[in-house]
């Protein structure tokens, strides 16, 4: 009898256990019809606000936390005032300190998106950091804007015109002190025929006759300028800055006669790529408006297998250092 009562009590026990598990089975449902209220969402877990014991390995600050290359359309402004609109690929990120678990990630990308409809200036980007660092109540903030902006090009002789694309990023930040540092990046793309290549080729044909092909090779400079702090400084001013060093720019459209223009052009100003780095050093370093600089260049070499690599800055303290490596980025 004693035996049949608990068997009858376990029973009941389990059957009360199974009816509370299948209570609290999730529904396999989406809830189109489902608007949470604010009792509701203030319901929902915080877990990147969490208690820093739920902090995981070292509690140590980080020095940048974010997002990267969430992308939208967004205007910039050309040097005649006109809106452009490019697509535009966006980091941002800002510093956590130690106790902290984490932040909001969602907040960067909707603090951005409250700017939308602006023109993007790095000037305005200095809004958006002050907004970012009060809403995520950080100490240091940053934003990196990168896009390709086009630029109306005029063939040499032909007077044919077609857009050449540039690759800018917009890279501004907010330290500690709320002192905002703008710095523009602009790849610029051109052709480099190598003045030994030049000499030995005539050398060949003054003293045996023969026709030679000097060699030359698609090249590409990237120019990193942080710009003073209340001056002005137009995309279309900095592509202006590396045609007058180099001279050399690769055409969009080209008929017969601009083809045989760009050799010309080509043998008027042949270059190694330490001239090339060292002309575009006098160009940035004569306009006022440039405070820091830093030029790192790459022939894709068209003698060898491997490609010809150059860096330098001005060298201004706590400015750019020419600790420049990543030179598979700059292979057009």
């Amino acid at each position: 009898m004693g035996s049949c009562m608990v068997f009858d009590g376990m029973d009941k026990e389990n059957k009360e256990v199974a009816e509370k598990r299948d209570f609290l089975e999730p529904v396999h449902k989406y809830e189109e019809d489902f608007v949470p209220t604010g009792g509701y969402r203030s319901s929902l877990p915080d877990v990147q606000n969490a208690d820093k014991r739920d902090i995981l390995g070292a509690n140590v600050p980080i020095m940048q936390v974010g997002m990267h290359n969430f992308r939208l359309p967004l205007k910039v402004m050309t040097k005649e005032c006109d809106a452009r609109e490019v697509e535009a690929s966006i980091t941002s990120t800002v510093s956590l300190a130690a106790d902290s678990k984490g932040i909001n990630m969602s907040r960067l990308m909707r603090v951005f998106y409250r700017y939308s409809d602006r023109i993007f200036t790095p000037s305005l980007l200095k809004e958006i950091l002050l907004e970012t660092k009060r809403e995520l109540k950080t100490s240091r903030a940053r934003i990196v804007m990168t896009f390709d902006y086009p630029i109306l090009q005029k063939s040499l002789r032909s007077n044919l015109k077609a857009w050449q694309y540039y690759k800018v990023s917009f890279d501004c930040s907010l330290d500690d002190l709320d002192i905002f540092r703008k710095r523009i990046t602009f790849d610029f793309v051109y052709s480099s025929a190598c003045p030994c290549s030049a000499e030995l080729s005539e050398h060949a044909r003054r003293t045996r006759n023969v026709y030679c092909v000097p060699h030359s090779q698609r090249s590409k400079a990237r120019v990193s300028v942080e710009v003073e702090k209340d001056a002005h400084m137009p995309i279309e001013d900095l592509h202006a800055l590396c045609l007058s060093a180099l001279k050399t720019e690769t055409q969009a459209m080209v008929r017969r006669e601009d083809e045989q223009a760009f050799a010309e052009l080509n043998g008027a100003h042949v270059k190694f790529i330490e001239d090339a780095a060292r002309l575009l050093y006098s160009e940035l370093n004569s306009d006022p408006r440039i405070n820091d600089f830093e030029i790192a260049c790459i022939h894709l070499e068209s003698l060898h297998s491997h490609d010809a690599v150059s860096v330098l800055c001005k060298g201004k303290p706590g400015g750019f250092t020419a600790d420049f490596s990543s030179f598979s980025d700059l292979i057009c």
